[in-house]
């Protein structure tokens, strides 16, 4: 008797032991995952969201200086995919706190967010400047906390420029995208939008414009002002109704 009980407490014991194992290998993974991508899989209510974070500034084709802080496009084009294609993930949380940066490559980004059929949220905390906006709007809902700030100006190239009609289309098209996707993707009109972008009276060394939390729900830019705990209810309220469509109704009974 004493035996059996013996090696039934071993077997749990080795059984708590392997759990133990597998949670401290998830953990690592996890802290890795957020070390060399900025990103995390969490699991919560029985949902799974995968939370990627935009932050500095979003670097294109062009290695940016060392000392900033980036957002490499070429590490988050796969993330994005991998987030739709996975059945194990639910939903996508966007975190927002860029400066701007590469005008294709931000664009990109934005598309593929626009084009996923999964649950999406956006916050935007601290800033959502420039390229930033089209991203902040590219969620199937967006949020801004009360304290953060978007600028809204045209497109502008740094070095060597051809000083030609056709650099002025080139910028003027460029530009067109960007209004585009935005007032499509956001409840501001296409004019309201160029008023800001080309307001002078605002910026010091530029034209443009800031807007601050409440200005930009105001706007019809960004959806809501709230902060994390908003945003993941909606995420979870949108994971919820998502899965609902595709669970398949009862029959009905025959008569």
């Amino acid at each position: 008797m004493k035996k059996t009980v013996t090696k039934k407490s071993q077997v749990k014991a080795l059984k708590n032991q392997e759990e133990a194992n597998q949670e401290q290998e998830e953990l690592s993974q996890q802290q890795k995952q957020i070390t060399e991508s900025g990103s995390v899989v969490t699991h919560n209510h029985g949902h799974t969201v995968h939370c990627l974070t935009i932050i500095g500034q979003i670097e294109g084709h062009y290695i940016s200086p060392s000392q900033n802080k980036t957002t490499k496009y070429e590490h988050v084009i796969p993330q994005i995919v991998a987030v739709e294609e996975d059945p194990e993930i639910d939903g996508l949380l966007m975190l927002l706190n860029t400066v701007g940066g590469d005008v294709e490559a931000g664009l990109a980004l934005a598309e593929l967010v626009a084009g996923m059929k999964k649950p999406t949220v956006s916050l935007v905390l601290g800033g959502g400047h420039s390229i930033g906006v089209p991203l902040a709007v590219a969620a199937k809902r967006s949020f801004i906390a009360e304290s953060a700030s978007m600028t809204i100006h045209p497109v502008r190239m740094n070095g060597l420029v051809l000083g030609i009609p056709q650099t002025l289309e080139y910028f003027q098209r460029m530009q067109d995208r960007i209004t585009n996707f935005v007032t499509q993707n956001s409840n501001i009109s296409k004019e309201r939008f160029t008023t800001l972008a080309m307001n002078t009276q605002e910026l010091v060394m530029d034209v443009g414009t800031v807007l601050d939390g409440p200005d930009a729900v105001e706007e019809g830019l960004i959806d809501s002002l709230g902060s994390l705990s908003d945003a993941m209810d909606c995420l979870n309220r949108m994971i919820d109704k998502e899965k609902g469509k595709r669970r398949p109704g009862r029959p009905k009974k025959s008569q």
